[in-house]
C-alpha cells in the first residue's frame, strides 16, 4: 500500500507492507486524517519528544533516525478483523480510534512511533477495544477531528471552567479553536481569544468567541480590565480582604469569619480569568503569568518544545493556578464525537483543505506558515 514516511525530517510517499491484523485488531481502511500541530513538531525535532517520552515510561517514541507512517487523528471503514476480535461492525462501517494500540500487552502510540504506524496510508491498524463507531450522518471530515476536539474538550475540563467566568484563548491555530468551540459549547458566556493572524482571527469568530483582538494592536488583557470581578493589582486583592473584614464587623452578633467563609463558599470574592495557552512557544507561560488577573487559573494546551522559563514569584504573589493539559480519556474520546453528532458543536470551520498522500509534505510546509491554515485534512484515496 502507499503511505507517507519520515526520515530524517523528510516526508517521501512509498510502497510499504499493507498490515496485517494480530489477536485484537482491525484493519481500517483510511477516509480522512488531520495533520497535527505534533506531527510538525516531531517531524524535526523527535529527539527531544523522544527523550521525554522514555523519561515517563514510553521507550519506543520516534526518533529521527527511524521510518515512522505519522497520523493519529483519523477515521477509516471496517476492512478486516484479527484473531480474537468481537467482529463487532460490519465491513465499511466508519469508525474512529484511540491513537493507542496494544501488540500482546504492550501499548504503542499510533502515528508516534515505528510499532504503530499512523494513518499517512492507505490502511492502519487499531485495537477493536479502542475503536468506536461513528454515529449516522457525520462524515468522515469531521469523524476525523474527534481526537483534537477530544484534546480541546479535555483542557476545558482541566480549566475546571465556570458559565459565569471569563475565558482568554491564546492562540487560534487548530487546538485554541478547539478550544473555543468547547467553552461554547459549555456555556461560558465571555470567551477572549487572541492571535496575530487575520485569518485565525476570523475562524476564531467563526467558532464563537465573543472577542477577538490582534495583540499586536490590542492586549488582551485589557479587554477584560472592565470585569468588576477580576483584580488585577495586589492592592484592590488586599483592601478587599480589609473591606470586607471591616463591613462585616459593624454587624452584632455576627461573626464575621462564619459569614465570610460562606460567602466565599458560593463564590463571592476576588476570582481571576481561566487561560489556555494554545500557542507552545517559549515566553508565553511568562507572559501570561504575568499580565493575567490575579488568581488565574491557566491551562498549558500548547505543546512548547524548548526548555522555558517563568517567575515563580510572580506567579506566587498573584496565586495563579498553572495546569497542564496533554491528552484526554475514553470517556472524553467519546464525548467529543458525541458533540459532534448532536450538532453541540460544528467544526467545520476547522477545515481548511484535504490532501492526498502526495501533498503531504507541501501541506506540512503550508501549515508551518501559520498564515491562513487551521486543520488540513489527508484523503489517502485523493
Amino acid at each position: 500500500m502507499r503511505a507517507v514516511v519520515v526520515h530524517d525530517g523528510a516526508l517521501e510517499v512509498t510502497e510499504v507492507p499493507t498490515p496485517v491484523p494480530g489477536p485484537g485488531q482491525v484493519r481500517l481502511r483510511v477516509s480522512r486524517t488531520g495533520i497535527c500541530g505534533s506531527d510538525l513538531h516531531v517531524r524535526h525535532d523527535a529527539e527531544a519528544s523522544a527523550d521525554v517520552a522514555a523519561e515517563v515510561g514510553y521507550p519506543d517514541f520516534m526518533r529521527r533516525s527511524h521510518h515512522v507512517v505519522m497520523g493519529h487523528e483519523f477515521t477509516g471503514t471496517v476492512d478486516e478483523y484479527g484473531p480474537g476480535c468481537r467482529r463487532r461492525w460490519r465491513p465499511g462501517q466508519l469508525v474512529v480510534s484511540l491513537p493507542l494500540i496494544l501488540h500482546g500487552d504492550e501499548v504503542h502510540m499510533t502515528g508516534m512511533s515505528e510499532r504503530a504506524p499512523g494513518a499517512y496510508a492507505e490502511c492502519l491498524l487499531v485495537s477493536e477495544d479502542a475503536t468506536m463507531p461513528v454515529p449516522a450522518g457525520v462524515e468522515p471530515d469531521l469523524a476525523a477531528l474527534t481526537e483534537p476536539l477530544a484534546v480541546a474538550h479535555h483542557a476545558v475540563r482541566r480549566g475546571d471552567v465556570a458559565k459565569n467566568d471569563t475565558a482568554v484563548v491564546i492562540g487560534c491555530g487548530p487546538i485554541g479553536l478547539a478550544v473555543i468551540l468547547m467553552l461554547k459549547a459549555a456555556g461560558v458566556r465571555r470567551v477572549v481569544a487572541s492571535d496575530f493572524t487575520e485569518a485565525r482571527r476570523e475562524l476564531a469568530r467563526t467558532c464563537g468567541a465573543d472577542v477577538v483582538v490582534d495583540p499586536a494592536a490590542r492586549s488582551p488583557w485589557s479587554v477584560i480590565e472592565d470585569d468588576p470581578g477580576l483584580v488585577t493589582s495586589a492592592t484592590d486583592l488586599y483592601g478587599a480582604g480589609i473591606s470586607a473584614l471591616r463591613d462585616l464587623q459593624r454587624v452584632r452578633g455576627v461573626p464575621w469569619w462564619t459569614v465570610m467563609r460562606a460567602a466565599q463558599r458560593l463564590g463571592a470574592g476576588p476570582r481571576g480569568a481561566v487561560v489556555f495557552e494554545c500557542v507552545g512557544l517559549p515566553g508565553v507561560i511568562e507572559e501570561i503569568v504575568t499580565r493575567a488577573p490575579f488568581r488565574s487559573r491557566v491551562v498549558v494546551v500548547g505543546v512548547c518544545m524548548s526548555p522555558d522559563t517563568f517567575r515563580p514569584t510572580m506567579a506566587s504573589n498573584k496565586e495563579v493556578d498553572l495546569r497542564f493539559s496533554f491528552c484526554y480519556d475514553p470517556v472524553e474520546f467519546r464525548e467529543a464525537l458525541r458533540m459532534v453528532a448532536r450538532r453541540r458543536i460544528d467544526p467545520r470551520p476547522l477545515v481548511t483543505g484535504v490532501v492526498g498522500l502526495d501533498g503531504v509534505a507541501a501541506a506540512f510546509d503550508d501549515l508551518a506558515k501559520a498564515d491562513h491554515h487551521a486543520k488540513i485534512l489527508v484523503d489517502p484515496s485523493a
